[in-house]
C-alpha cells in the first residue's frame, strides 16, 4: 500500500523542515571554513567546523546534566556516572541517524504494508518533532516477519496532541480493514499521549490488542517547562491538558499498556513519568530517550510479544461501525 496524496503532503512538511535545517547547518559550516581558512589557520577552521557539526552533543550533555540534578527519585535506581556517559554516547550516535537521515531524507523508504492477511497488524506512532521515518528500522523488521503495519505522521507539527486523533483513527481502521483484527500500537514519546487521547475520545480500548509505549511522558516531564510549542507545553508536569486526559479516560484504562521507562531518559524525567498505574511498567535503565526505541532488547521483546499475540485468538473487538 502506498501513501495517498494528502499523507504525502503532510509528510513532506516535517521532512522539509528537517531538510532545511540540515542544509542550513551545511551552509554555516562551509561559510565558517571559507572565512576561517582565509583569516585563520586550517586547524582552527577544521576545529570550528567540528564544533558546529557536533554542537548537538553539547546540548545532549546539558539534558543529561538536568536529568542528574532534577530527575532523581527514590522510586527508581539512581543511574551511575558510567550509565549516564554510555547513555549520552548512545544518543550522540543515534540522534543524527534519526534526525539527519531517516526523517528528512528517508521518510518514505518503507511504505505502509497492508497485504490481505489474518496476521495481527501494528500501528506505529512517533513522538515530538518526528515523522514516520523514525520507524524505518521497525518497518524493515515487521515486514520481514510478515507483520502488516501503518506508520502515521502526526500533523500539524506543533499542534495540540488531541488534534492527532483522526490520523490515529484512520491508521487503526486501515489495519482493521486489511487484517480483520484489532491491531497492536507501538508508540514513542509524545505518540503515547496521542494514542491515549484517541482511545479515550473514541472509546477505542476494546479495539486494541496492546499498546507499547517507550519514553512516553504519561505524567508529563520536567523538561517540557522550557517548551514554547503547544504540544510541548501540554507535556509539562501537572498541565491542564494532562489533567483533562486523565478525566477523559476515567479509571481502569491502563491494563492494555506496556510502558518502557529509563533512569537515563534525557527527555522524559523523572523516570516514573513514563509509567502508568495498572500498566505493565518495564525498566529500560541505562537507555536514553531516542536510543530506547531501537535498542535490541526492547525491540526484540516487543516484536516477540507481537508474534505471540498473533498466535492467540483475537481478544479485542474490531469495530464494524463506520
Amino acid at each position: 500500500m502506498f501513501f495517498n496524496q494528502q499523507s504525502e503532503n503532510e509528510l513532506m512538511s516535517i521532512a522539509r523542515t528537517q531538510q532545511l535545517m540540515m542544509l542550513t547547518l551545511a551552509a554555516v559550516i562551509c561559510c565558517w571554513i571559507g572565512l576561517a581558512s582565509t583569516n585563520l589557520s586550517a586547524a582552527v577552521a577544521l576545529a570550528g567546523a567540528l564544533a558546529i557539526l557536533f554542537g548537538y552533543a553539547v546540548i545532549l550533555a546539558a539534558e543529561f546534566a538536568l536529568l542528574a540534578i532534577f530527575g532523581v527519585e527514590h522510586a527508581v535506581r539512581r543511574p551511575t556516572w558510567i550509565q549516564v556517559v554510555r547513555a549520552w554516547w548512545g544518543e550522540v550516535v543515534c540522534t543524527p541517524r534519526v534526525f539527519c537521515w531517516h526523517q528528512p531524507w528517508r521518510s518514505r523508504m518503507s511504505p505502509d504494508w497492508l497485504p490481505p492477511s489474518r496476521h495481527l497488524g501494528v500501528v506505529l506512532v512517533h513522538g515530538f518533532f518526528c515523522n514516520r521515518g523514525f520507524w524505518n528500522p521497525w518497518m524493515v523488521r515487521l515486514r520481514s516477519a510478515g507483520i502488516p503495519y501503518v506508520a502515521v505522521d502526526l500533523e500539524p507539527l506543533f499542534g495540540s496532541i488531541d488534534s492527532y486523533s483522526d490520523q490515529i483513527e484512520n491508521a487503526v481502521r486501515r489495519v482493521e480493514d486489511a487484517t480483520g483484527r484489532a491491531p497492536v500500537v507501538v508508540a514513542h514519546s509524545m505518540g503515547g499521549l496521542a494514542v491515549r487521547w484517541w482511545m479515550a475520545g473514541h472509546s477505542a480500548g476494546a479495539r486494541i490488542q496492546r499498546v507499547f509505549t517507550m519514553g512516553t511522558p504519561h505524567r508529563g516531564t520536567w523538561l517540557a517547562r522550557f517548551s514554547a510549542m503547544r504540544n510541548g507545553a501540554q507535556m509539562r508536569m501537572g498541565s491542564d491538558w494532562l489533567d483533562e486526559l486523565t478525566k477523559l479516560e476515567g479509571p481502569n484504562n491502563d491494563a492494555r499498556f506496556v510502558c518502557y521507562h529509563s533512569n537515563c531518559d534525557n527527555i522524559v524525567f523523572p523516570a516514573t513519568s513514563a509509567t502508568l498505574p495498572g500498566a505493565d511498567n518495564r525498566s529500560a535503565d541505562g537507555l536514553a530517550h531516542v536510543r530506547m526505541a531501537f535498542h535490541p532488547r526492547v525491540m526484540e521483546e516487543i516484536l516477540s510479544e507481537i508474534k505471540q499475540l498473533n498466535a492467540e485468538p483475537d481478544k479485542a473487538r474490531v469495530s464494524t461501525s463506520r
